[in-house]
């Protein structure tokens, strides 16, 4: 059943180019249906194998010379990034309700990128993942240049030559691990299990990881996230942090340890404390989880802190990587759900609610407007996203943090404690922007009373209220009952841990 969320995503994209230019409400409604249907898909088949190992859904020969299969495939881990991509695709549609420029095109590009990501969640054959990754990161180049705002052609650049540098790594260690392996074949449960020299192991591991790291936001290889997110449009902003920096986590899980697990052994010396390659990327998590933290404390642009705040919440993904035990692994994939739910709800109250009724993202332009009286549900709906964004119980971050800072503790406590530093700032930061753009202490005059009455802001819409509601129940039960992902996460991960790929 998964796979027809695959195959209705890129449907759902052809007809979408095919329709008259000048009826946009035809193809957003389109659009809608077709983000409708893959979510039904997900929950339906998410309800019905809960907790249930791997399934394979589909497996044909592709490229029968190199042993490349049209091969689909879904654990528990699987499962639960596809649901969040349901999600974030419908919320996504309904935040893009007021595209008026080539309304049928902005929804092929994004139908098309969501089909890619559904894609490489469901793909069980390397290079067939491979060309989904790659399909996923050019409707992102589209979106942002043309539809996006701030620096629009650089920021869509700028992702594509990071994205790309990063899949030219990931191609040279599958072409090096398919050859070494002499296996015949590109599924990732063969490779996984054709006993893989540990020395290859160690060289492949770090240029695999690092790969797809880069789409994952990993620091020092951030720089284009930030930039990426405050130039695309708001829907792309939702689906680049909500799905696309999770393509790039994914890879490292399931073909980075998956596929390369004595990579992650003790090198056998020290070099400034460092032993193994799992030190190396734990240090560059930690100090991803406090950088970005720093930075989107001093932002002055509204859309700037969500932006590096993405990169924080990221780090803890790649924190509960490197712990290699089950509760950290069980949050770094926790918190690719809960990051994608609560950053997408950031990103669409800032881009789409406030944005595109101020027409500004600076605070020291947001604070003389008294959103809090002029625009009371964005104000509320940033202070529940807000907190849910600073890991309060109750939210899905709170557990997911939680877990990943527990593993971080077993394997090594100043992990736990230097990542300690970005949650306090996290708090801050939050607050930080909670005051400037919406409850400013200043009081306003008599000509700004004047001024707000005569100049009032558009109503909220529907397909507001409705992302909105999509993407707040959505941390808000998982938060209250984790059980229901970390069902089918615990198994997964466990299968992962003690055999390599599935």
């Amino acid at each position: 059943m998964l796979a027809w969320s695959i195959y209705i995503s890129f449907a759902g994209a052809l007809v979408a180019a095919l329709l008259p230019k000048g009826k946009p409400a035809a193809a957003r409604w389109w659009a809608l249906a077709v983000a409708v249907a893959g979510l039904a898909i997900a929950i339906a088949d998410y309800a019905t194998h809960m907790g249930a190992g791997r399934e394979v859904i589909v497996d044909v020969p592709w490229v029968p010379s190199m042993g490349v299969h049209f091969l689909l495939a879904a654990d528990g881990i699987s499962r639960v990034l596809v649901l969040l991509t349901g999600i974030a695709a419908v919320a996504g549609v309904l935040f893009s309700w007021n595209v008026e420029l080539r309304t049928n095109q902005f929804f092929a590009f994004y139908l098309a990128l969501i089909g890619g990501v559904y894609g490489v969640f469901l793909s069980g054959d390397l290079f067939l993942l491979f060309v989904f990754y790659e399909i996923a990161i050019v409707p992102k180049y589209f979106l942002i240049s043309i539809w996006g705002s701030t620096r629009r052609e650089y920021a869509a650049m700028k992702l594509v030559l990071y994205s790309f540098v990063g899949s030219a790594m990931v191609l040279i260690g599958l072409l090096a691990a398919y050859t070494t392996a002499g296996s015949h074949s590109t599924t990732l449960a063969a490779l996984a299990h054709a006993g893989l020299p540990v020395s290859f192991q160690m060289w492949c591991f770090p240029l695999v990881f690092v790969g797809f790291a880069i789409l994952a936001g990993m620091w020092p290889f951030h720089t284009w996230a930030p930039t990426g997110h405050v130039a695309a449009p708001t829907a792309a902003s939702m689906l680049l942090a909500g799905v696309v920096m999770k393509l790039g986590a994914y890879g490292c899980l399931r073909v980075g340890i998956g596929l390369f697990p004595h990579g992650l052994d003790p090198w056998g010396f020290s070099f400034i404390g460092l032993g193994s390659w799992r030190d190396v990327f734990a240090w560059l998590a930690v100090i991803g989880i406090v950088y970005g933290a720093l930075v989107a404390l001093v932002q002055t642009d509204f859309k700037f802190v969500i932006g590096y705040s993405s990169v924080s919440h990221m780090g803890f993904v790649l924190l509960g990587l490197m712990t290699l035990n089950q509760i950290g692994l069980d949050g770094a994939v926790l918190q690719m759900f809960s990051h994608g739910v609560i950053a997408g709800l950031l990103f669409a109250i800032v881009g789409r609610v406030v944005y595109d009724r101020t027409h500004t993202r600076q605070f020291s332009e947001l604070e003389p407007m008294h959103l809090s009286r002029r625009l009371p549900f964005a104000a509320w709906a940033f202070v529940f996203a807000g907190v849910a964004s600073m890991g309060l119980p109750g939210f899905s971050g709170f557990v997911a943090e939680l877990q990943v800072l527990v593993g971080a503790w077993q394997a090594n406590p100043w992990w736990t404690i230097v990542s300690g530093i970005g949650i306090i700032v996290g708090v801050a930061y939050i607050w930080r922007a909670m005051q400037k753009a919406f409850f400013a202490d200043t009081l306003p005059s008599a000509h700004e009373l004047e001024s707000e009455h005569a100049h009032k802001f558009d109503p909220i819409t529907w397909p507001e209220i409705a992302g909105v509601a999509l993407l707040g129940i959505s941390t808000l039960v998982v938060g209250l009952y984790p059980r229901i992902l970390l069902d089918s996460i615990e198994p997964a991960v466990k299968a992962l841990l003690a055999g390599g790929a599935q």
